[in-house]
C-alpha cells in the first residue's frame, strides 16, 4: 500500500479511507489514500559512456546551500497533514541493521518490526489500521540474508543487502562481483553497492562506469543501489559527476552514504543528486530512485527530504519504488510522533523499540 500525503485542501473527515474504485465518482474524503499497487517503474538500462554530458558540470556551493536551507522553512506541515507525511515516510524506510553485533535473533526482530512498524492501537486511532502499512525493505549484511528472507516470506517486503566490500569497498573487483552474485543467490532482491571513492577523487570516470556496469550485470533482476559516499568525495561537483556516471552505467538508485562516514546524508548533497536525476530523466526518459542514508533520525528531517523530492522531482517520486530512507532509529521517532498526534503527550523512546 502507498500512503499519499497532501497539504491542501482540508476535508471534513481527515482519516476516512476511500476506495480507489470510487475516487472519480465522489469528492475525496481524505488526505490519506489507499491505492492497489505501486507504479511499475521501467528499469534504467543505462547508456553508453558519454563524458561530455557531465564533464563540464560546475556546482555553485553557496547557491546550493541557500536553496537547501529553504526546504525546511518554506512550508509548515502540521496536525493531520504531518501525520500523513510521516506515514508516507514510514513506507519508504529501508529498515537497516549493519552492526558488528548483528545476530539472527536481532534480524528476526527487525523483520517483525518491518511487517508491523507501528503499534496497532496507534494505526487504528489514526483510522488507517486496514492499510497493511509496512516499511519498504529490510537491509542487512550478506550472512543474514537468508534469515531475513525466511522471516519476511509472504509479506511482500524485499530484502536488501550491502555488498562490494561495504563500507569502504577496499577489496579487489573480482571479490566484489562475487559478493554481489552470492547475495542475489541467497535471496536479496536489492543490492546496495559501494563505489570506489578513489576513482572519483582521481577523475577516472571511465573505470567507475565500467565498475558499476559490471555490478549491474552481476545483479541480474535484483535492483542496484549505488552508494556514492558523498562525504568522502571532496566536492559537490564530484557528487554530481559520480551520480551521472552511476546512472549511465545502469543504477536503479543512487544513494548518499554508507552511514559509516563522518558526514552522511545532507540536504545540499541531496539537492545536487536529485537534480542529476531530473536531468537524466529529461535526457533518457528513465526514472532513477534516490536514497539518503545515515544521520536521518528525526521525523522533521524525514519530512524535509520528502518536501525536497516533491518540489524537485514531483509526487511520482514519493513512492518506495523511487525513494527510500536508509535508517533504523527514524522509525522509532516516527512512531513516537504519531502517538503524540493522537494523545497530545510524548512517550519515552524505549516504548518504541526497533529490534
Amino acid at each position: 500500500m502507498v500512503i499519499e500525503p497532501a497539504i491542501m485542501p482540508r476535508y471534513n473527515a481527515p482519516w476516512q479511507i476511500q476506495d480507489m474504485d470510487h475516487n472519480m465518482a465522489r469528492k475525496p474524503q481524505s488526505n490519506v489514500h489507499s491505492i492497489k499497487a505501486h507504479e511499475v517503474i521501467e528499469r534504467n538500462p543505462g547508456m553508453a559512456f558519454e563524458p561530455d554530458l557531465f564533464g563540464r558540470i560546475r556546482i555553485n556551493r553557496s547557491a546550493v546551500e541557500r536553496r537547501a536551507a529553504t526546504i525546511g522553512t518554506r512550508r509548515s506541515v502540521k496536525k493531520d497533514y504531518q501525520a500523513a507525511w510521516l506515514l508516507k515516510a514510514l513506507t519508504c524506510i529501508d529498515l537497516t541493521t549493519l552492526a558488528g553485533d548483528d545476530t539472527p535473533g536481532k534480524v528476526r526482530r527487525l523483520c517483525q518490526k518491518a511487517k508491523r512498524p507501528v503499534r496497532r492501537d496507534i494505526l487504528e486511532g489514526l483510522g488507517v489500521g486496514g492499510l497493511n502499512i509496512t516499511t519498504a525493505a529490510v537491509c542487512v549484511y550478506h550472512n543474514l540474508i537468508e534469515t531475513a528472507v525466511r522471516e519476511l516470506e509472504g509479506s511482500g517486503i524485499p530484502v536488501a543487502a550491502v555488498s562490494t566490500g561495504f563500507p569502504a569497498g577496499q577489496i579487489p573487483l573480482p571479490l566484489k562481483l562475487a559478493q554481489v552474485r552470492e547475495s542475489v543467490a541467497a535471496g536479496a532482491s536489492e543490492i546496495d553497492i559501494v563505489t570506489s571513492r578513489a576513482l572519483v577523487l582521481t577523475g577516472d570516470w571511465q573505470s567507475l562506469y565500467d565498475e558499476v556496469k559490471a555490478y549491474r550485470e552481476a545483479c541480474g533482476d535484483a535492483h542496484l543501489k549505488t552508494i556514492l559516499a558523498t562525504g568522502e568525495l571532496a566536492t559537490l561537483g564530484n557528487v554530481a559527476k559520480a551520480s551521472w556516471v552511476c546512472m549511465m552505467a545502469g543504477a536503479d538508485f543512487i544513494k548518499t552514504s554508507t552511514g559509516k562516514e563522518s558526514v552522511n546524508a545532507t540536504l545540499p548533497y541531496s539537492l545536487v543528486m536529485v537534480r542529476a536525476i531530473r536531468d537524466y530523466q529529461e535526457l533518457t526518459g528513465y526514472k532513477i530512485g534516490y536514497k539518503p542514508a545515515g544521520g536521518i533520525s528525526k521525523s522533521k528531517e524525514a519530512i524535509n527530504y520528502l518536501i525536497l523530492m516533491k518540489e524537485e522531482l514531483g509526487k511520482q517520486w514519493l513512492t518506495p519504488s523511487l525513494f527510500r530512507f536508509g535508517a533504523s532509529s527514524l522509525l522509532g521517532d516516527i512512531e513516537r510522533q504519531l502517538e503524540h498526534h493522537l494523545t497530545g503527550s510524548y512517550s519515552a523512546q524505549h516504548r518504541h523499540p526497533v529490534s
